[in-house]
């Protein structure tokens, strides 16, 4: 298996599948990666020469913000938003959907299990 940006590709698969497994990187980046280092779409990852992983294992590390500096950007900017008490800041603040989504019938994912409002039934007790 290949080390690349810290995690560990399996080598049985298509060099831009493999790519994919990288937090950051999906199917478009992959393929526009391979075809700036020129190559082919159909090669395994393990056909590709210890220099040419080199070379790939260097550009994406120069080129694209992967894995836990990604994960980091993303921390601070929401973190930004909630100092700073913007709209969308309180919506992940209070854990609702904040790109504008109604939450009278959806939106279960995000706001969790729906709670009982009010109190207990009590029985009447016959006196």
């Amino acid at each position: 298996m290949a080390r690349i940006a810290g995690i560990e590709i399996p080598d049985n698969k298509r060099v831009w599948v493999s790519l994919t497994n990288i937090y950051g990187i999906g199917n478009v980046t992959a393929k526009k990666i391979i075809s700036t280092l020129s190559i082919k779409d159909n090669v395994m990852l393990s056909e590709l020469t210890g220099t040419q992983l080199d070379v790939l294992r260097k550009y994406v590390e120069e080129n694209y913000p992967v894995e836990g500096e990604l994960k980091q950007k993303i921390f601070r900017d929401i973190k930004r938003l909630k100092d700073i008490r913007s709209y969308r800041g309180l919506r992940h603040k209070l854990g609702l959907p904040v790109r504008g989504q109604r939450t009278r019938h959806n939106a279960h994912t995000r706001k969790g299990r729906s709670q009982a409002v009010g109190g207990l039934k009590h029985k009447l007790e016959k006196t």
